[in-house]
């Protein structure tokens, strides 16, 4: 698909605040509509900034770059919990769009002021290709095991925004966990910048020379290779856990990336777990982010071709054992994924005009 018909793609939005908005003739048409379910397409301007999500994104053309550590209590080490590290390959499927959700309301002269939403619903498949813990206990499973189903829904809120909250992002997780963020989009014709993120717990000392911290230290002095032997691969370091996504992006011509960035602890949004999580390693707040990628490159033939690809970082706080340092409350832990992932091109459509 040429350059210049992707630069087109967010030509009819219009920017408020740094985030994509419908302008006054779309939201005019989407309110005229009837509301339906129906199968999603790739460009469909009421997406707004979740336009390119429509379709099937997977590892098969970049495998194994997803990698996911856990801290969890364990009753079998010195210190009362192991560090697992997973290498993983994964499907995310975007299906089917429910335009024109309608949120009444009225504003305070008693005239109709309603909210319309347009979701997007995704279902995420993670089956681990290697994995390690430290202590090793024996129960990190086995290679090809299913470790992460996740059905959900991404939400664009096409008006009536709250402090520029124009996406959310509402997860079901099998453990008993309900997520809803918040959060903002953003486009840029440059590659993305991704902070480095420190996986270390929060509420104990950092020195990793003291004996509470020994499983992040063996994966910081051995990091995990997972299935990995090529010379010069650094791994997967509990201590940076971003750094191979930053790796991922060096010698790739990224000409645009659209930013979905979501926070659990912004405004309504939060957590809701069952007893059980809450009492063991409650999963207190999380924060993702997701950069769609446009990438433009020469094939075998020398054609310019364009491809679509997926990174996202996310951390989620898991809270367990009295804090070390002092404070009030619990210890808390990062459980950090990260992965890079690349549109099928079975699956992928058309841009919409």
């Amino acid at each position: 698909m040429p350059l210049s018909r992707k630069k087109c793609i967010f030509r009819d939005a219009h920017k408020l605040g740094g985030i994509t908005m419908l302008n006054k003739e779309q939201l005019g048409q989407l309110k005229a509509k009837v509301r339906s379910v129906q199968p999603a397409k790739e460009g469909d301007v009421n997406l707004g900034p979740l336009k390119l999500l429509p379709g099937t994104w997977s590892n098969k053309a970049l495998p194994g770059r997803g990698w996911n550590m856990i801290a969890v209590p364990f009753s079998g080490g010195p210190v009362g919990y192991r560090l697992l590290l997973n290498q993983f390959d994964e499907t995310l499927k975007f299906s089917f769009v429910d335009d024109r959700v309608a949120n009444r309301g009225i504003t305070v002269t008693g005239a109709e002021d309603d909210q319309f939403v347009v979701a997007l619903d995704y279902e995420q498949k993670i089956d681990q290709i290697a994995v390690a813990d430290f202590p090793e206990s024996g129960l990190a499973g086995e290679p090809g095991a299913t470790i992460h189903h996740e059905p959900g829904l991404w939400l664009h809120m096409t008006n009536k925004t709250t402090d520029n909250l124009d996406i959310a992002r509402l997860a079901t997780i099998p453990h008993g966990d309900s997520v809803l963020a918040l959060g903002t989009s953003d486009t840029s014709s440059q590659t993305p910048q991704i902070d480095s993120v420190n996986g270390l717990p929060i509420g104990v000392s950092h020195n990793l020379g003291g004996p509470y911290l020994a499983p992040y230290k063996h994966f910081n002095d051995t990091p995990f290779k997972g299935v990995v032997d090529a010379p010069g691969f650094p791994g997967f370091n509990p201590v940076d856990p971003s750094a191979l996504l930053k790796l991922a992006n060096e010698g790739v011509n990224i000409v645009r990336t659209t930013k979905l960035e979501v926070d659990t602890t912004m405004q309504e949004a939060g957590i809701v777990n069952i007893p059980f999580i809450v009492k063991q390693a409650n999963a207190s707040d999380m924060k993702s982010t997701f950069w769609i990628q446009e990438i433009e490159e020469t094939d075998a033939n020398g054609k310019l071709k364009t491809t679509l690809r997926l990174q996202y970082l996310q951390v989620v706080m898991l809270d367990f054992f009295p804090r070390k340092d002092g404070a009030a409350g619990l210890i808390r832990w990062p459980h950090i994924s990260i992965n890079t992932l690349e549109k099928d091109n079975n699956d992928s459509q058309k841009y919409a005009s």
